[in-house]
C-alpha cells in the first residue's frame, strides 16, 4: 500500500475523519463462518453453525452485544483503540524484544571506521529532529490513500514516550505533552546511557556537526566495557522486569536514570562491532541484531527496549576501528559534556540483570532469521497482469506453506485502519476457500495451465476484496474482539462461540505477515506470533521484494530457510505460469 503525502495543516484533517464502524452482526458472523471452511473439518463446521446459530437467535445473546458495541462506539472517538492498545500490547506479559517490537533494517552504509559511525549518528539524530520540528509545530504533511486522508495521530505518539512495566499491566507515558516536554536523547555505548541535550539554549537544535563532537565526547568517555549492562533488563518477560523494575527504582539514582531515559525524545544506540560474517549471512545477522541485540557478549545490554524509538548505529567489522579522531573544522561554542547517567548497582539487582541476560540468550539462540533479496522481479510485474502485488505474494506465500506442510493454516495479514480517526490495524485472513483451490491445484498434473491461472486470478480477486473491507472498516477480526471484550465486561460467563475449538484454531495464526511498503530498500522484521509459526513482513520494490521471515529452533516443524526457498520457488512458478498462459492465449 503506498501513502501519498500532501502538506496541509493536518489538524483540520484529524478532526474531519470519519469514525471507526462497527460492521453489521450478520455480515461478520457469515464471513467468519466462511474463513473457517479451508481450516477445519465438515464435522466441526457443524458443530460451529450450530453456535452461530445460537449466537445469532434473535433477541439473543449476539444482537445484544452488538448493541452495547454500537452505544460504545458512539460514546467514544474510536471505539476499538483503548482495548487494542491493553489487549495487544499493555496486557501482554511477552517480552517486547522479538515479540512485540519490530526491527526494520536500512540499506547498508559503508560506514569505514568509528568516525563515520558517529557522522552518520549525527545526521541520523539531525533528520529525527527535523521531523520533530514538524510535529511540534502540526506541520506533518498529510498522507493520503486512494484519495482519502489518514489518521497521523500515530506520529505524534512516537518521541519522548516509552512503555513503563507493571507487575500485572503495562503503560504508556507520552512526555511530550507535558508542561516542558523533553530536550534530550540518550545514547548508549558499551551498556553506558547519557543524556545527550540536543537544542542550544536558544531552543535551536545542535547542528550535525555539534551532535558528531557531543557523540565523540559520549564515545570516549565509555570505553571501559565491563559494565552492568542496565538495559538487559528490559528484554525480560514482563512481569519479571515489572518486579525487578520496582526493585531498581526504590534508590533515588537509579530512579532519576531510569526517568531520563524515559522521558528521552528517543534512544541511540551506538553497538560494539561485531565479528565479520559473509554477506550471504550479513542481512539475516543485522535483522536479529535489530530485532534483539544479539545476546549478553554482543549488544542486547545496550538496548532499553520500552523506547518507542531506538535506533541502532552498527560498524559491521571490527577491523579499522580504532582510527584517530577526525577534526571538526567548524568554529563552535563549547558545549557541556553529556551526563553520564549513573545506576547502583544492589546484589538483587545484579542477579535479575544475571537473570534477564540468561532469558535474552536462550530467545536469541531460539530465533532463526532469514532474509530473501528476492531479486528475479518486483511489483512492476503482476502489476503488469492487473494483479494486486500485494495479493500476489499472498498468494505466493499460500504456495510456499502448502508445499512444503500439504495442508494449509491460518494466516493473518496486518491491513491499516488509518482511513479512521484514531484507527491502528485489522486483520486480513488470507487464507480462503479460493487460496487453497489454487493451491492444490498448481502442482495437480492433471490440471491444465490455464485453470490454474484462473484459480489464481480468482484468490487474488477474493483477497482484494477482503483487504478492500478490512481497511475500510468491514473487517472480522476485529469486530469479534469487540464483541468479545464486551462479553468479557457485560457477561457472566463468554458465549459458546467463543469457547469454541473453531475459535482458537483460527486464531492460531501459524503465517503472521505484514507488507511494510517503503520507498527506502529497506525490510522490517518481527518474531512468530506462535511458537510453530512464521513471522514474515515484506517490502515489494519495483524490480526486487525484500522478505524477512522468522521462526523458533525450538519448534521441530518450523525452519525459516526452508520456507524462505519455497518461497522463492512458489515466486517463480508463478511468473512462469502466468508467462505461460498469456503465450497460448
Amino acid at each position: 500500500i503506498l501513502f501519498v503525502q500532501i502538506s496541509e495543516r493536518p489538524l483540520v484533517h484529524q478532526e474531519s475523519l470519519p469514525k471507526l464502524p462497527v460492521p453489521p452482526l450478520q455480515q461478520t458472523c457469515s464471513r467468519y463462518l466462511a474463513s473457517l471452511e479451508p481450516l477445519i473439518s465438515a464435522e466441526e463446521m457443524t458443530h460451529t453453525r450450530e453456535l452461530m446459530d445460537e449466537f445469532l437467535r434473535p433477541g439473543g445473546i449476539g444482537e445484544r452485544l452488538q448493541k452495547s458495541l454500537e452505544r460504545r462506539a458512539r460514546k467514544t472517538e474510536n471505539w476499538l483503540s483503548d482495548w487494542w492498545m491493553q489487549w495487544s500490547y499493555l496486557d501482554s506479559r511477552m517480552p517486547v524484544a522479538m515479540y512485540t517490537s519490530p526491527g526494520v533494517v536500512l540499506p547498508k552504509m559503508h560506514l569505514q571506521d568509528r568516525q563515520g559511525q558517529m557522522r552518520f549518528a549525527a545526521k541520523l539524530i539531525a533528520g529525527v529532529l527535523d521531523f520533530k520540528s514538524m510535529i511540534d509545530s502540526h506541520t506533518l504533511p498529510v498522507e493520503y490513500l486512494g484519495g482519502k486522508p489518514l489518521c497521523m495521530d500515530q506520529y505524534y505518539q512516537v518521541l519522548s514516550s516509552c512503555r513503563i512495566p507493571g507487575p500485572k499491566r503495562d503503560t504508556v507515558v507520552n512526555y511530550a505533552v507535558g508542561k516542558t516536554p523533553p530536550t534530550h536523547i540518550t545514547v548508549v555505548h558499551n551498556f553506558q546511557f547519557f543524556v545527550l541535550d540536543v537544542y542550544n539554549s536558544d531552543g535551536s537544535p545542535l547542528t550535525v556537526d555539534q551532535l558528531y563532537v557531543q557523540l565523540e565526547k559520549i564515545w570516549n568517555s565509555s570505553l571501559q566495557s565491563n559494565k552492568e549492562p542496565v538495559g538487559i533488563l528490559t528484554s525480560n518477560h514482563r512481569n519479571t522486569w515489572g518486579k525487578a523494575y520496582n526493585n531498581l527504582i526504590k534508590d533515588k539514582t537509579n530512579k532519576e536514570s531510569v526517568r531520563a531515559i524515559q522521558k528521552s525524545i528517543f534512544t541511540v544506540c551506538l553497538d560494539a562491532p561485531k565479528p565479520r560474517v559473509s554477506d550471504e549471512m550479513y542481512h539475516n545477522k543485522v535483522a536479529a541484531q535489530m530485532l534483539h541485540g544479539g545476546g549478553s557478549r554482543w549488544n542486547s545490554g545496550n538496548r532499553w527496549f520500552d523506547k518507542t524509538l531506538q535506533v541502532t548505529i552498527m560498524n559491521s567489522d571490527i577491523q579499522g576501528y580504532s582510527s584517530r579522531s577526525e577534526m571538526v573544522r567548524t568554529p563552535m561554542i563549547p558545549l557541556a559534556m553529556p551526563q553520564k547517567l549513573r545506576f547502583n548497582i544492589t546484589p538483587e539487582i545484579k542477579k535479575d540483570i544475571e537473570k534477564a541476560k540468561q532469558n535474552m540468550n536462550i530467545m536469541v539462540n531460539d530465533l532463526d532469521v532469514r532474509v530473501l533479496n528476492f531479486t528475479h522481479y518486483g511489483r512492476k510485474f503482476p502489476r503488469s497482469y492487473k494483479m494486486s502485488p500485494d495479493a500476489f505474494i499472498q498468494m505466493a506465500l499460500q504456495l510456499a506453506y502448502y508445499r512444503m506442510y500439504q495442508t494449509c493454516c491460518p494466516t493473518y495479514e496486518s491491513a491499516s485502519l488509518r482511513m479512521f480517526k484514531l484507527g491502528r490495524t485489522e486483520a486480513i485472513r488470507s487464507t480462503t476457500t479460493e487460496s487453497l483451490q489454487f493451491t492444490k491445484a498448481m502442482d495437480d498434473p492433471s490440471k491444465h495451465n490455464s485453470e490454474k491461472a484462473a484459480l489464481l486470478e480468482e484468490a487474488i480477486k477474493v483477497h482484494r476484496k477482503h483487504t478492500h473491507m478490512a481497511i475500510h472498516g468491514q473487517g472480522i477480526e476485529r469486530h469479534m474482539l469487540g464483541l468479545r471484550m464486551i462479553a468479557i465486561e457485560d457477561l457472566t460467563s463468554l458465549p459458546d462461540i467463543f469457547m469454541d475449538t473453531s475459535f482458537a484454531v483460527a486464531s492460531h495464526f501459524n503465517l503472521y505477515t505484514s507488507q511494510v511498503g517503503s520507498k527506502t530498500d529497506c525490510v522490517m522484521c518481527l518474531g512468530p506470533m506462535v511458537p510453530d509459526g512464521y513471522g514474515i513482513c515484506y517490502n515489494p520494490m519495483d524490480d526486487h521484494i525484500n522478505f524477512a521471515v522468522t521462526a523458533f529452533n525450538s519448534c521441530e516443524e518450523t525452519n525459516a530457510t526452508r520456507l524462505s526457498q519455497f518461497l522463492e520457488d512458489s515466486l517463480l512458478d508463478m511468473k512462469t505460469l502466468l508467462e505461460q498462459v498469456s503465450k497460448t492465449q
